[in-house]
């Protein structure tokens, strides 16, 4: 004999109605989302300058410095690409996650600094930033104090 509890078995379902709802939501929020992104556009640059820069050469990092006329140099000594890369290539295999500052100024073609990233992007680094050079200007004086 089977004895049933007095309480009513109500049976489990699933509602699908907020779950729509929600698909909904998303669906319109990544509409409206890919709406508003464009595509860059790429336009000729200066490379800028700054004046509360500092030059940083430490050992745990790679610094290389491309001038107008396309030269490059590896810790302040000139050298050739393929020099560079073979350097590079050593210091990888030394630490991969050094990080690795192209220097130029707004005299070098935006191209010389691009060969600079190639050339370390095909060593394998992914710290890679560019560094601005400072201006000849003299550092902005005090304020005066407020009486």
């Amino acid at each position: 004999m089977k004895i049933h509890s007095p309480i009513a078995h109500k049976k489990n379902r699933l509602e699908i109605i907020p779950l729509i709802d929600v698909m909904f939501f998303l669906l319109a929020s990544f509409m409206m989302v890919s709406l508003t992104m464009s595509k860059q556009q790429t336009i000729k640059v200066n490379l800028p300058v700054a004046a509360a820069t500092q030059s940083d050469f430490k050992p745990d990092m790679i610094n290389l410095g491309v001038n107008a006329a396309g030269d490059i140099f590896f810790d302040k000594a000139p050298i050739s690409l393929p020099d560079l890369e073979a350097k590079l290539r050593d210091r990888y295999k030394t630490d991969a996650n050094t990080p690795v500052y192209i220097s130029g100024d707004s005299a070098t073609p935006f191209a010389e600094m691009i060969k600079a990233l190639d050339a370390v992007r095909r060593i394998g680094f992914s710290k890679v930033a560019f560094n601005v050079k400072p201006t000849n200007a003299a550092p902005a004086a005090a304020p005066a104090p407020v009486q």
